[in-house]
């Protein structure tokens, strides 16, 4: 047997809330995304001044931070430093740009949690800030 630890909502929502508390102190409007083990959304919010095409991309990092159990950024490097595209993997949802970070809870990747909506940076920062609310 394999004891497996799942992400909650509950706990998908407190990620979301620390991340768009930060976004609301800060002036700046972007997409906050959730996903479970499996990349699946479990919670999204999209704040005042967020564009429009953040809502999938943000989607979609914290998809491929779960899948691959490993940030998006250091997906998109990896892709980039061997010359492989992307669609190797064989699914148009993963992302090459960093602000996916997977969410892990007693050293078993439960998420991931994608940001969209800000420079690459920031929405790395922002992302990494709300992964530390499950560990």
């Amino acid at each position: 047997m394999h004891q497996q630890h799942t992400l909650s909502h509950h706990d998908a929502m407190r990620v979301v809330e620390a991340i768009r508390a930060e976004l609301e102190k800060q002036g700046k409007g972007a997409a906050i995304a959730v996903a479970d083990a499996h990349g699946e959304l479990i919670a999204f919010l999209r704040t005042d001044g967020c564009k429009l095409p953040s809502i999938q991309i943000a989607i979609n990092k914290a998809f491929t931070a779960a899948r691959e159990q490993k940030p998006s950024r250091a997906i998109g490097d990896s892709s980039r430093d061997h010359h492989w595209p992307m669609t190797n993997f064989g699914d148009l949802r993963y992302t090459a740009w960093g602000g996916g970070v997977p969410l892990i809870y007693n050293g078993q990747v439960v998420g991931g949690v994608g940001v969209s909506g800000l420079p690459e940076e920031e929405d790395m920062v922002l992302a990494a800030m709300g992964a530390q609310v499950i560990t």
